[in-house]
């Protein structure tokens, strides 16, 4: 079966301090026990998968490790239901049940993420070492977060605090063969006589990948660094906790030109330093993040300041073309109180405020000004064998645009909401637990479908926005169904969904003046259906076999499919467990994996917006330990294979597909990566 998230505690702690301290603060262990045992603590409180409504994924740091990926939303997109838009490796975007961009909201260091992610060449600036695990909700998650959580949340975990009364250090590495990617990674935390530390500093470097296709494509290396520092204080009363975190990723954008002859990819840039078109994307960011006792319950307060500067250099090295700077304050304070009588209640206010400024002589989207406030409320009561939740929430939205000469007019929108969801779950016997939910969601048009004008580089389009879109206004319905007995576990999720005003890019015919197609954003009424299913039948305890199907079926009222919708997948994996006796080679395993993902020919086809993509089967295999000398832990390894088979395939979601077309073999456009071979060791010091 699925194993239980636990917060791992110092033995031999009386004081409410230190069993404070030793929840927060410590690693996370597994036993082998139901799905629904696990602790979510990204909503209101405290909460048992097993009791919430809608589905939520819980990706382990076990996951995260035994998983090869250029990038932490890369390694996400095994998990049923997720999938991933990119621009090459570095840059992925998470799609949730077929919805993508500003659907989909990021929560990091307990802010929501703000960079510039409306843009398809704009990735997630998170340093994937410093992740522990993430909790992903599917559905509408509005009523806690706002506007641009349509699809659902990401919300990612931090590596924990040291036990109470210790200092630890790590040190992490991973090569990957297909485009000799390194990097390294270390950290140093601490809990002593109630303060609280972690530093952490990591390096990533990849050359230019290669496939059966493509050979080595030109200009897909990358470089990224970042450093984070973490300061705080525990008590009876509470803690509080200062991060400051700085990112930086210097991409290749992959162009996909070919010689007309050869057909072969144009470019000699194989390593990490770019050659032209290239970016720099820096990300600032401090967060306070506050929790003050009060009786059973609790008061939390977050405020955090961003800045993302994004610059595209494309005739210069020295001298960029584009060059944006966003500044985002987030804050966030909310009540959440103990179980009273079978009732726990949430409630609080929360927002944010950016100014983004064009610094460069280019420019996609014009300078603005966004003001964001919302307020909510949510409850969740135990009632007999029944648990039922829901609640409401408002947002206000002020959007002010300013003119920039000969390309841009000023304009200002308004922009107000309401979400509210009501779900239930019930167990039906022994193994069987069934919930529903109903939810409605708000999403404010993001600047770049209201305003953008200019061609995006490493996307082979120019955009155009549109000034009257409505907010979106979705209505979702979830159905679940959940086995679990000693042997077998069984997840199944149907959802529909109904969202009004639903914003996409189509290609309008026409080209730009430097031939580049023109995509405009327009509106529809859309319609999404789907389902995600996953077993896990272990007959004997070392043994594992499980298997996960996700599917969604979109479309616009009109009757046209909805672009940018993930194929249907199949993932299933053995995995035989070799040892737990805690000797020297512990949690010791052996995995062989199949990836299939199915063809998608339900495509926008107008005016060629979209190609179909042929179904592709992907062969994997992993193999990991940790080592463990005199009772400690002291090293874990791993290694996984990827691709084994060397499969030549294009993603349906990978924005290469649209590159130029190779004369000589007909082919359009950029493969994904080939056969690849990854080791990851860590010491734990």
């Amino acid at each position: 079966m699925l194993t239980v998230i636990a917060l791992a505690a110092s033995a031999g702690v009386a004081s409410a301090q230190e069993n404070k301290e030793k929840n927060d603060s410590t690693d996370i262990f597994y036993q082998h026990l139901e799905l629904g045992e696990v602790v979510i603590t990204g909503l209101a409180g405290d909460t048992k998968v097993k009791e919430m409504p809608s589905p939520v994924s819980v990706v382990r740091p076990t996951d995260l490790r035994s998983r090869a990926a250029t990038n932490i939303i890369a390694a996400l997109a095994q998990e049923p239901g997720i999938q991933q838009i990119t621009t090459g490796p570095s840059i992925s975007k998470p799609v949730i049940r077929g919805l993508g961009y500003n659907r989909v909201l990021v929560v990091h260091d307990g802010i929501r993420q703000e960079g510039q992610q409306w843009g398809d060449e704009h990735g997630v600036e998170i340093d994937g070492a410093d992740i522990h695990y993430a909790e992903v909700f599917k559905g509408p998650a509005s009523l806690m977060y706002g506007s641009d959580a349509l699809s659902g949340v990401i919300i990612f975990h931090p590596q924990p605090q040291a036990a109470f009364g210790t200092v630890s250090s790590s040190l992490s590495s991973e090569y990957q063969s297909n485009n000799n990617l390194f990097s390294y990674s270390l950290s140093n935390s601490g809990n002593l006589n109630g303060w609280v530390w972690n530093a952490r500093f990591s390096d990533r470097y990849a050359g230019a990948y290669r496939n059966k296709y493509d050979g080595k494509v030109p200009n897909s290396g990358f470089m990224e660094r970042a450093a984070s520092a973490m300061v705080g204080k525990n008590g009876s009363w509470g803690y509080t906790r200062l991060k400051a975190s700085w990112y930086h990723l210097r991409p290749g954008i992959i162009e996909g030109e070919r010689d007309a002859q050869t057909g072969e990819l144009e470019g000699d840039c194989f390593g990490h330093k770019p050659d032209l078109p290239f970016q720099h994307i820096y990300h600032y960011k401090v967060v306070s993040d506050n929790t003050i006792r009060i009786g059973e319950g609790e008061v939390k307060a977050i405020v955090g300041w961003q800045q993302n500067r994004r610059q595209e250099f494309e005739e210069s090295p020295d001298e960029c073309g584009l060059y944006m700077k966003l500044n985002t304050v987030n804050y966030d304070l909310r009540y959440q109180s103990g179980n009273i009588g079978g009732w726990k209640i949430a409630a609080g206010i929360g927002g944010m405020y950016q100014n983004n400024k064009n610094l460069g002589e280019e420019a996609l989207i014009p300078n603005y000004n966004l003001l964001d406030a919302g307020a909510f409320v949510t409850a969740t009561k135990t009632a007999g064998e029944w648990i039922l939740s829901g609640g409401l929430r408002a947002d206000l939205r002020h959007l002010s645009s300013k003119a920039i000469e000969d390309h841009f007019t000023a304009f200002k929108r308004d922009f107000k909401g309401f979400s509210g969801s009501i779900g239930a779950v019930r167990p039906l016997g022994e193994h069987l637990t069934i919930r529903a939910n109903v939810a409605h969601g708000f999403r404010a048009p993001n600047l770049s479908e209201l305003g953008s004008d200019g061609e995006h580089e490493g996307t082979f389009r120019y955009e155009v926005g549109n000034h009257g879109l409505s907010p979106e206004k979705s209505l979702q319905a979830d159905l679940g169904l959940d086995f679990s007995s000693k042997y077998l576990s069984l997840h199944t999720a149907l959802f529909a969904s109904r969202i009004d005003n639903y914003i996409y890019l189509t290609r309008n015919g026409q080209l730009s003046d430097e031939g580049v197609p023109v995509y405009t954003y327009v509106a529809g009424h859309a319609t999404l259906k789907g389902l995600e299913a996953s077993v896990d039948f272990h007959p004997i305890h070392s043994l594992h076999l499980s298997s996960a199907f996700s599917c969604v079926y979109a479309k616009e009222k009109s009757g046209n499919n909805l672009p940018m919708t993930p194929a249907p997948r199949l993932f299933s994996e053995a995995k035989y467990e070799l040892s737990h006796d805690g000797k020297l080679f512990n949690n010791s395993f052996l995995a062989l994996n199949l990836d299939w993902n199915f063809k998608q020919d339900r495509i926008f086809a107008l005016n060629d917006t979209e190609t179909p993509t042929p179904a592709y089967v992907l062969l994997g295999a992993s193999a990991g330990t940790d080592i463990v000398i005199c009772g400690k832990t002291v090293a874990s390894l791993h290694l996984i294979a990827s691709n084994l088979t060397d499969k030549a395939y294009q993603n349906h979601l990978s924005r290469l597909k649209y590159a130029d077309a190779n004369a000589r073999t007909g082919r359009i456009g950029v493969f994904n990566p080939g056969r690849n071979l990854t080791l990851k060791l860590t010491l734990y010091l």
